[in-house]
């Protein structure tokens, strides 16, 4: 029997990914705070561990496919919250499923976020603590900064963990790739558009493409990602953002 997991499966990109891998024979484990097989909160080092043990014992230790969707927007309050769920939660997922990735020769996929390079230094001390792997040091220097400030910043971070694992990973036998989603129409994206000071930031994030993108249309280039099609790419940044990030940085990839 193959095996997929998918955290954040129960909205958004996440719960088409799922239906999609169900439908080529998977059988599939969702992890999210609701509508899951398996809840568990991501923003704790409980929920965490609770999240890979359970999901281990319901997998038999193998995974083919993995995808990581789980994440909190940048409109809401608690940064320290956001980098919580988008950076430890997700590399407490990494590293906990490599082994099982490995029985398999598997696939992992990771959303990232084309906001991981707008604005953002890469040597900020945010981005710094975050890689550190210190919870509570990162905790003690994002304070009570708002998520806007926090959002970009766990993504790039999180995005540098996945590029810094993919030698090792490779030579597991492990594919792992990393997709950087601009705008997209879904609950989240909803609540920066209803946030009457955060919705003017967006409005100034240009799109070349002059409209955002559709989960379907993410949840396509992750299924190419999971695919043997792909199976020389290893630590790619994939931006499917309608062509914001060549504009804004055209000499840089």
């Amino acid at each position: 029997m193959k095996y997929a997991v998918v955290s954040g499966g129960g909205s958004g990109i996440g719960e088409i990914v799922l239906k999609r891998l169900q439908s080529q024979g998977y059988n599939v484990i969702c992890i999210d705070l609701k509508n899951a097989d398996i809840t568990a909160d991501l923003s704790t080092p409980e929920g965490r561990s609770i999240a890979v043990s359970e999901t281990l014992e319901a997998c038999g230790h193998k995974i083919d496919r993995l995808v990581l969707a789980a994440g909190l927007g940048g409109h809401l309050k608690d940064g320290a919250l956001v980098a919580r769920v988008n950076y430890f939660g997700a590399v407490a997922l990494l590293d906990g499923f490599k082994n099982a990735l490995a029985e398999t020769h598997g696939r992992c996929v990771v959303i990232g976020s084309n906001s991981s390079q707008m604005r953002i230094d890469p040597n900020s001390p945010i981005v710094d603590a975050l890689l550190e792997g210190d919870e509570n040091k990162a905790m003690g220097v994002i304070g009570d900064a708002p998520a806007t400030g926090v959002y970009g910043n766990s993504k790039h971070a999180l995005t540098r963990a996945v590029r810094r694992r993919a030698a090792e990973w490779g030579h597991a036998g492990i594919s792992i790739n990393v997709i950087a989603p601009g705008p997209t129409q879904t609950a989240m994206l909803q609540g920066v558009i209803d946030d009457p000071v955060i919705s003017k930031s967006l409005d100034m994030i240009p799109i070349p493409k002059k409209r955002f993108g559709t989960a379907e249309e993410m949840a396509d280039i992750i299924e190419f990602l999971l695919s043997d099609t792909a199976d020389y790419m290893q630590g790619s940044v994939i931006y499917v953002d309608g062509g914001t990030d060549a504009q804004l940085r055209p000499d840089a990839f």
